[in-house]
């Protein structure tokens, strides 16, 4: 999982079976100081509950699919949570 940004929405006039309803979010991934990292991304929306301006967390690659009720559509990315709040222990990006 990694943390991300929703910066937008995409409306797709078209959809293959099984995305149908499903909304798609442009996401900015972020480091661990949440600074953008990469390219934005669309991810479909498995929470059914992101939206612009919210710190969410996603998966990538098979795990995106697994996250939707139809497990078998094309996506290469979905936000499975959305944070509440975040809190780093002091130490805990140390390495020794």
């Amino acid at each position: 999982m990694q943390l991300a940004r929703v910066t937008g929405t995409l409306v797709a006039s078209t959809k293959v079976p099984g995305l149908e309803g499903v909304k798609l979010l442009i996401i900015q991934p972020l480091d661990r100081q949440l600074r953008p990292q990469g390219t934005a991304v669309v991810a479909a929306d498995a929470v059914h509950m992101a939206g612009p301006g919210e710190l969410v967390y996603f998966v990538a690659a098979r795990e995106a699919a697994q996250a939707l009720d139809d497990t078998f559509v094309p996506v290469d990315h979905a936000i499975v949570g959305i944070v509440d709040a975040l809190t780093e222990l002091s130490g805990a990006g140390d390495q020794t």
